[in-house]
């Protein structure tokens, strides 16, 4: 399948779309409720496998990575330049949806607070399903209990006390990246014949990981086929009607960061060619819009990132999987849209200082949250609530009748973000890619 995978992907989206809106036209049908359940429960299986290879990859592809940069030298300065770029793009990203939101105004109508949108915030609110009410309500509790500049988790999750129960916890990937990172750089210290067989050791189970990947990949016309039903005929396309300038908004914004911005950062700081990369790139995105998931998706994106764009192992294994976790630009971006949006129809003027310190709120919270359950409805919420902006929680419902296809633009977004810092790092550390060559 290789080579066509992607086109087998985009083929499984259309026809997804195509069968989901059949069967929403449907009314009431029993056949109908046994398909869409039966896509929910392959679609889940399929989100499972993916999530089982995390962990073991992560492990295996950072330790075996980490054994040929020779010791802390060259571990710290491939940190360096693999946060620094992160922080760029994630300012660039927030810096875009600013601009577009406060040029747009999708909250105002006619210079004035749109009321349509106003009351359809309390009627999102009466009349969203006990799910959504369990989602905003764990979500309101989060943000309560933490602050914009709270870091300390952060930090905290660095350092797990037990490596293998963080292991489990999706929320702790971070302090598996941590201990992974560490062990590599504690072979580089060792007598070089134990250190070779170590190495060989991870490298070999990396191999096999690839191998399992592969086996996965080779379901995923079916899986996301199957991930992809359900959502459409949850959501159908009539539920933007009122929201559809916010919507296209951040499509827009989204749209700019990912065609225009992160390909200037590969053109200017990486001397490559951003569409080579971005053909390379066309199965992890496919993927990543498809499962709403940038950890899902990293086995995917290892594998284009390292056979497609041509990066070396080692830099790939140590910018994508800390990308993974930290790095969210999509995110921040719709963040930071979400509450000037919000101020706008509350009739809240925000001035430049205020809507600097949402910048700072959207750049942080982005990291800061990214590894609890519904991470971009805690942010706005915190960012809400200390930008001093009544009605939060009604907001919040609102914001969740169109929150999935957004969720899957900016997990696209996400993932070619930390495709295009392993890019850019490796041209830095003076790797030839022949496969994005200017031309």
């Amino acid at each position: 399948m290789k080579g066509k995978e992607h086109w087998l992907i985009f083929g499984a989206l259309v026809l997804a779309v195509a069968l989901a809106l059949i069967l929403r036209a449907v009314p009431e049908s029993a056949i109908g409720s046994i398909v869409v359940e039966s896509c929910r429960f392959v679609g889940e299986l399929f989100k499972l496998a993916l999530q089982m290879l995390i962990v073991p990859l992560i492990v295996t592809s950072v330790i075996s990575g980490i054994a040929g940069l020779r010791g802390m030298e060259g571990f710290g300065r491939l940190g360096g330049k693999t946060v620094g770029f992160y922080a760029l793009s994630s300012l660039l990203a927030i810096l875009v949806g600013l601009f577009l939101v406060n040029l747009v105004r999708p909250g105002l109508e006619d210079g004035q607070p749109n009321e349509t949108i106003r009351a359809a915030f309390n009627e999102s609110e009466a009349a969203a399903p006990q799910a959504a009410l369990d989602k905003v309500s764990g979500a309101t509790s989060n943000a309560t209990d933490r602050k914009a500049t709270d870091f300390r988790d952060l930090f905290r999750k660095m350092f797990p006390k037990n490596v293998l129960a963080a292991a489990t916890d999706n929320g702790q990937l971070l302090g598996v990246i941590t201990f992974a990172l560490l062990f590599g750089v504690a072979i580089t210290r060792l007598p070089e014949a134990q250190g070779g067989q170590l190495a060989d050791f991870f490298q070999s189970l990396n191999d096999v990981m690839i191998i399992l990947t592969r086996w996965v990949m080779f379901t995923a016309p079916v899986g996301i086929f199957a991930l992809i039903v359900p959502v459409i005929f949850d959501t159908g396309i009539e539920l933007f009607a009122k929201m559809g300038l916010y919507f296209s908004t951040v499509l827009g914004a989204l749209g700019i960061h990912f065609f225009i911005s992160l390909p200037l950062l590969l053109l200017v700081m990486g001397r490559v060619n951003p569409l080579a990369h971005l053909g390379a790139m066309k199965t992890a995105l496919l993927m990543a819009f498809s499962t709403s998931s940038s950890s899902a998706t990293l086995p995917v994106t290892l594998r284009n990132v390292q056979e497609n764009s041509g990066v070396s192992k080692r830099t790939a294994s140590f910018t994508l999987p800390l990308g993974a976790t930290v790095n969210m630009d999509g995110t921040a971006l719709y963040e930071c849209v979400a509450v000037i949006f919000v101020a706008q129809v509350m009739g809240i003027s925000l001035s430049f200082g205020e809507q600097f310190v949402v910048v700072i709120s959207a750049l942080l919270t982005s990291v800061g949250v990214a590894g609890i359950p519904s991470a971009s409805l805690v942010a706005i919420l915190l960012i809400l609530k200390s930008s001093g902006i009544p009605n939060a929680e009604a907001a919040a419902f609102a914001l969740l009748a169109v929150d999935r296809p957004l969720d899957m633009c900016r997990t696209a977004v996400n993932v070619f973000g930390d495709s295009c810092a392993a890019v850019v790092v490796a041209r830095s550390e003076g790797e030839d890619l022949p496969a994005l060559a200017l031309k």
